[in-house]
């Protein structure tokens, strides 16, 4: 179908290919507390409550989790010499950190909290309903022969470009589940090598990541021993991802950063089809309030999120629905129609969303990895520009205006989510990192 977006500066832009910063008018106050979202802010502290009930199983599984006593945890970096490098030295773009999810222990990216959590939860409520597990027992009784002899019977199921497969894939086989991963056409080929080592199935479709999806959804329908983690419309990934707010909240108050109305916590995370953004988003807005302020970012042939917010349609809105490709080199973000239940959460929470082009993700990535020793997956690095749209667009000093923030910017914090990278292979690196410096040096 075509889709006629409404009237909006940033229409024409997004249109054309071209970056953009689309500013969301359903934004309320307090509206992680609207009473009609089909979820509760009480939930995000339920969430961080599994996670340390975990942390022991966790531990076990991976020995990589012992020194942080099970928990999945990445640093936050003030990335003072990476600043430099963006041309972010000035007072008005306040403090800069990165959250550093690009070296997210088990998986390599963000999508552990989500991939990990929603597994580990799973398996921990088939032991119990199997009389295998009950609450006050030592969680580590699921590595026992009896959990892995249930487990093995059972598949674990997802759809993927990449990053959520490899998180999942990894949490099914450290549990004895087997693990069936159906990738889309832009799956990155590394990423699809490195779960068939650990044992996973691989089935790869020529097509796009909502069909890759959908057929890892009808396979499981059709099996009773295939539990499907389902990226559009999974509570528990959602929430998996949204302890991670909490997380950060320490880690600000360690940095002696204080959020407050007078001194803004700006958060810029990289969206495909919106399940891990949408989760950290919730999970600030729960803590901080109206202090925090979440925007998306989009590569500009795929802003999923950007053009079914922008469109207002009840119905969801594809990216070739307003002629764009949906083509990008950020894997991670080539998603053609956001998730529905994200949509609905967001709506009166997301802040915004800008759009970069695939050229500036490897120029980013470069800068990253020379001046602060940040290693990224082009993906990961699209949050970089979200001080300067903020800053110095017209739309960024728009929303500076309308809520109260302009004479607040030298006291804000400005908080990039890098969500992958780890695990990226020395020569695939190797040759992001050489596009990144021709580019620099073009530039």
């Amino acid at each position: 179908m075509s889709v006629f977006l409404p009237d909006d500066p940033a229409r024409d832009d997004v249109l054309a290919g071209r970056p953009a910063l689309w500013l969301n008018p359903g934004l309320t106050a307090n509206g992680a507390h609207v009473a009609d979202l089909p979820v509760k802010p009480v939930q995000v502290g339920e969430a961080e409550e599994n996670w340390l009930a975990l942390a022991p199983l966790l531990k076990t599984c991976f020995p990589e989790l012992v020194a942080s006593k099970g928990r999945i945890e990445s640093e936050l970096i003030e990335a003072n010499n990476l600043r430099k490098a963006l041309g972010y030295e000035g007072a008005e773009f306040g403090r800069l950190f990165v959250k550093a999810d690009n070296n997210l222990p088990v998986a390599g990216s963000i999508k552990a909290r989500g991939g990990v959590y929603e597994v580990f939860m799973h398996a921990r409520k088939m032991a119990e309903e199997h009389g295998i597990f009950s609450a006050g027992d030592d969680v580590n009784l699921l590595t026992g022969k009896a959990a892995r002899a249930l487990f093995c019977q059972h598949t674990i199921a997802v759809g993927s470009t990449g990053n959520l497969g490899l998180s999942v894939g990894i949490a099914a086989r450290a549990l004895g589940f087997r693990a069936v991963v159906h990738m889309s056409s832009d799956a990155k080929q590394w990423k699809v090598d490195r779960l068939t080592r650990l044992g996973v199935e691989v089935v790869r479709h020529q097509a796009d990541y909502t069909t890759a999806v959908e057929h890892a959804r009808i396979d499981a329908e059709a099996d009773p021993s295939i539990y499907f983690v389902d990226d559009e419309r999974s509570q528990m990934l959602f929430f998996g991802y949204s302890a991670a707010a909490t997380e950060l909240a320490r880690q600000l108050a360690d940095a002696g950063v204080t959020v407050d109305k007078d001194h803004p916590l700006f958060v810029y995370l990289p969206c495909g089809i919106g399940g891990a953004p949408g989760g950290v988003a919730y999970g600030l807005k729960a803590i901080f309030g109206d202090a925090a302020h979440a925007f998306f970012v989009e590569p500009v042939q795929s802003p999923c999120a950007l053009v079914h917010m922008m469109s207002g349609s009840s119905e969801l809105v594809s990216v070739y629905d307003v002629g764009l490709t949906n083509r990008t080199e950020a894997d991670g973000m080539a998603v053609a129609r956001m998730s529905a239940f994200v949509a609905d959460v967001m709506k009166p929470l997301l802040s915004g969303i800008f759009t970069v082009a695939d050229d500036d993700l490897f120029r980013w990535l470069w800068l990253a990895q020379v001046s602060q020793s940040i290693r990224l997956e082009p993906s990961a690095t699209a949050g970089f520009a979200g001080p300067q749209f903020l800053v110095n667009s017209a739309q960024g000093q728009a929303y500076a205006d309308r809520n109260g923030l302009s004479d607040k910017l030298t006291g804000a914090t400005h908080v990039v989510w890098t969500t992958g990278g780890a695990f990226v292979p020395e020569e695939q690196f190797k040759q992001f990192m050489e596009r990144g410096a021709s580019l620099v040096k073009k530039n």
